[in-house]
């Protein structure tokens, strides 16, 4: 076998994976990183805990890609959660399943994975360019980077792309590649906020005195579609896990109308017919608020969010119960896309093989954040990266083993 020269550009984790894949089986690898250091949005990720992805069974997992994610789903499923847990343990970051089902490294931090990983990577022979800026597609497969010493032009025989999305730009990923795809003939997705905060326009007093606070134990609903978590009030809106699951829908909405509508269910465990009876029992003289927080359990988050929505509540049992398992909040937007976890839209699926090579550039693939999908937080967004990673690399030394065996033959 001929060892080829590799180009991977961008080292976050679905470059750093498919280094690793490519320079394991013999050819010479570069990676070229815009940031003076490789992985910072992966090493803020793991600030408060590297969810790296998740234990449910497989065919729920792949539920939570939508279901327009045929091309994601299929790609995970050949490169499933065992894998990725199985490749974390290989490094010495023992990992363990959280209440919640999600899978963690023990050190809880990605800091000592990421340290182990660029030891095997420097191994390997793998050599990282940070401070080089990816600006441009030359003739014959080649790319031109911006750098500190001016600009260059590399030539590799077979390049991977890995350059991420659009959130969190001051770490690296500021999609400023995009245009010069489309330019190339490349169609590309808009890329939109996922994974991010709602805006509410609070009232000064619900603010003042609930910002930071924590509505846990609920389900929300838009468009039908159902999710149970915590959320947390900000000064702006609500973020969290459980929000971060209905992007979707409340993105499709608002791109039709001014305002989107999210309905909490403050008491998802309790049947409304137990709640009315519970809210049917007489009040005496105690207070509307103290009798809902005994009657209904609710804390005073969850009771300040039930006036807010509507001050005037219902006299009537049942009408009030039906009030507390469905709440009323006008969206009226998604926080920016510089501050969202990830992003959705990205190069169109119908503009890659299936070994996601970009058909318009023959020898150049793409993984990770740069393709169309989206998922949410809980493990879905880096498992899909690193899958995604395996797909593109393995695809690459399919392609890099058929150039030789042509060039071989005469062809």
């Amino acid at each position: 076998m001929t060892h080829r020269d590799v180009a991977i550009i961008g080292a976050g984790p679905a470059g750093l994976f498919a280094a690793e894949i490519i320079a394991t089986a013999g050819h010479h690898v570069t990676i070229y990183e815009r940031m003076p250091s490789p992985a910072r949005k992966f090493l803020l990720a793991g600030r408060g805990g590297l969810n790296l992805t998740h234990s449910e069974p497989i065919e729920r997992f792949l539920t939570q890609y939508g279901p327009n994610a045929e091309k994601v789903r299929s790609i995970v499923e050949a490169f499933p959660p065992s894998a990725l847990i199985g490749w974390a343990n290989g490094l010495g970051a023992e990992t363990f399943i959280g209440s919640s089902g999600r899978v963690f490294p023990r050190a809880m931090k990605a800091s000592p994975l990421l340290r182990a990983w660029l030891r095997r990577l420097n191994e390997l022979g793998v050599v990282i360019k940070s401070r080089h800026c990816w600006s441009g597609f030359v003739a014959e497969g080649g790319c031109s980077f911006e750098t500190p010493e001016g600009p260059i032009v590399i030539k590799p025989d077979a390049t991977l792309f890995a350059l991420g999305g659009a959130s969190w730009p001051k770490l690296g990923s500021d999609a400023l590649w995009a245009e010069t795809f489309k330019n190339a003939g490349i169609p590309v997705t808009p890329l939109e906020a996922a994974n991010c905060g709602v805006l509410i326009s609070w009232s000064e007093i619900f603010r003042s005195r609930f910002e930071g606070a924590a509505l846990k134990r609920i389900a929300l609903n838009c468009a039908g579609a159902t999710t149970r978590g915590e959320v947390i009030v900000t000064k702006t809106g609500l973020e969290g896990g459980a929000v971060y699951a209905l992007i979707p829908q409340l993105r499709s909405a608002l791109r039709t109308q001014e305002s989107a509508t999210l309905s909490i269910d403050l008491k998802p465990d309790v049947e409304h017919s137990v709640l009315a009876e519970r809210l049917a029992k007489p009040r005496g003289k105690e207070t509307l608020t103290n009798f809902l927080r005994k009657a209904a359990h609710l804390d005073p988050p969850a009771l300040a969010l039930l006036r807010e929505a509507d001050a005037s509540l219902p006299a009537e049992a049942d009408a009030l119960a039906a009030r507390i398992k469905s709440v009323p909040l006008r969206i009226n937007g998604l926080s920016g896309i510089g501050r969202a976890i990830s992003t959705a839209g990205g190069i169109d699926w119908a503009a890659l093989t299936d070994d996601l090579m970009i058909k318009e550039r023959p020898g150049m693939f793409a993984a990770g954040e740069m393709l169309d999908w989206e998922g949410p937080t809980g493990g879905y967004l880096l498992q899909a990266t690193f899958a995604t990673a395996t797909r593109a690399a393995t695809g690459m030394l399919a392609w890099l083993a058929s150039a030789e065996s042509e060039a071989s033959s005469g062809l």
